[in-house]
C-alpha cells in the first residue's frame, strides 16, 4: 500500500498458514499504532470464517478494519492513525 508508506508505516502481508481466515494485512503506523486489515473486493464481503477470526481479533484488544475500496484507504489510515476503531 502506497499510502501507508507515505504515512511511514507498512502494510505487511499478513500470513498464517495453520490458521486460516486471519485477515490479509498487518498495518504499521510510527508511534505505535497496529490494526489488522481484511482487503475484500468492491461490496465483497468476509467470509463467515473471516467475520469469527475478526471478532477474535477484537476481543482480544486489537484493531479490525474492512476495507472494500481504494478510496477509503485515506480515511482508514487516519482512523488508524489517531487511535480510532472500526465502525
Amino acid at each position: 500500500m502506497t499510502e501507508t508508506r507515505k504515512k511511514g508505516g507498512l502494510a505487511v502481508k499478513f500470513v498464517s498458514p495453520s490458521f486460516s481466515g486471519m485477515p490479509d494485512r498487518l498495518v504499521l503506523l510510527p508511534g505505535g499504532k497496529l490494526a489488522f486489515v481484511e482487503v475484500k473486493a468492491p461490496g465483497k464481503k468476509p467470509r463467515v470464517l473471516q467475520v469469527k477470526r475478526h471478532e477474535k481479533l477484537r476481543e482480544l484488544g486489537f484493531r479490525m478494519f474492512v476495507l472494500d475500496a481504494l478510496e477509503d484507504i485515506p480515511g482508514l489510515l487516519q482512523t488508524i492513525a489517531e487511535g480510532g476503531d472500526a465502525q
